[in-house]
């Protein structure tokens, strides 16, 4: 709790690498381009599995005694709540339960959205503001609602990979060129 006060939680806004390497010393493995926002707490560095540029914003919370993937380019928005352990409470000793969760390449999980224990989300899919995740979503849909369902099917558009035409033009910033977005 001293580093995450000291070195992780005060550290300048755009400074992803640095939380990134802070994270790594604890065993965390966090993919090139990751954007770790000093607001967000995880609470078990070793068990984060972050793809490449994969983000990770403000007061979201990765509660997480179990391993959480999150893929490449996926998105875990402000005050998402990534919780891989619960009690059952059906058992009279109220054990805890521990499920890990992943979140597929592409895939967006909206502000304020809750993802439950044991929880696989697909590829490219949405999974709106304020849901609450208690079972696995397939890729390319959108979902929303407590419990969350399928809204439609269809997930995230993102951009196609860097072809060639654009690699080899130094100083294009394929993400924000107007090309990009064609």
């Amino acid at each position: 709790m001293v580093v995450w006060s000291l070195l992780y939680r005060t550290s300048p806004r755009p400074c992803h690498r640095w939380r990134s390497c802070i994270l790594r010393l604890f065993g965390a493995q966090i993919g090139p381009g990751c954007h770790l926002y000093a607001a967000a707490k995880i609470w078990a560095p070793w068990n984060l599995v972050c793809g490449e540029a994969a983000c990770v914003a403000d007061d979201a919370e990765v509660y997480n005694p179990a391993r959480v993937t999150i893929g490449r380019d996926a998105v875990v928005s402000q005050g998402v709540l990534l919780c891989t352990a619960t009690h059952d409470y059906r058992d009279a000793n109220f054990p805890v339960v521990h499920g890990q969760i992943s979140i597929g390449a592409g895939s967006w999980i909206a502000a304020r959205a809750i993802v439950l224990p044991g929880v696989s989300i697909g590829e490219r899919t949405v999974i709106g503001a304020g849901a609450v995740v208690t079972k696995s979503m397939p890729s390319d849909v959108v979902c929303g609602g407590n419990p969350a369902e399928v809204i439609k099917t269809g997930g995230r558009v993102r951009p196609t990979p860097v072809d060639a035409e654009y690699s080899a033009q130094p100083g294009i910033n394929f993400r924000s060129s107007p090309e990009a977005r064609r």
